[in-house]
């Protein structure tokens, strides 16, 4: 008996076998489809790994900043002074500075303490300047106090 469809007409009594499968459109629709999900993931992959390689030079310059900081206060005497360098090849510049500190908005009379007084207050600050991934420079500064000794004369 041959098989009907929902008409109720057979295949074979419309002149033709029945063939189920994708029609081209559809063949066509779903190969855009494809093509646009694979687009944004490929997009989502490359600026994650943008987002990483910015990341991990980030790490490295703090990595940098807080040694020549560490290397810069733990000097013994504390003295006024400044130093630069590289690092990573040159991809990492620092510079380091060691002053007196002042206070902002400090009674004019704290300002010329006694000469007697054998220890002062120090801000160590170090800068690292490094390249971003589009190019431009980033800088990254850290600073601390520390107390020591009051410069000779």
């Amino acid at each position: 008996m041959p098989r009907r469809d929902r008409r109720g007409l057979g295949a074979a009594a419309r002149g033709g076998s029945l063939v189920r499968g994708f029609s081209m459109l559809e063949v066509l629709v779903a190969f855009v489809i494809l093509a646009l999900v694979g687009t944004a993931l490929f997009r989502l992959f490359s600026g994650a790994l943008g987002n990483a390689a910015a990341a991990e030079d980030y790490s490295r310059a703090v990595l940098v900043a807080e040694s020549v900081l560490a290397e810069a206060a733990g000097t013994q005497p504390l003295r006024e002074a400044a130093q630069s360098g590289s690092s990573d090849e040159g991809r990492i510049e620092w510079t380091t500075r060691v002053t007196p500190y002042v206070a902002p908005q400090a009674n004019p009379g704290t300002e010329n303490a006694p000469e007697s007084l054998a220890l002062r207050l120090w801000q160590v600050v170090a800068e690292v300047r490094f390249a971003a991934p589009n190019g431009k420079q980033r800088t990254l500064t850290l600073a601390t106090m520390r107390i020591g000794p009051r410069e000779s004369p």
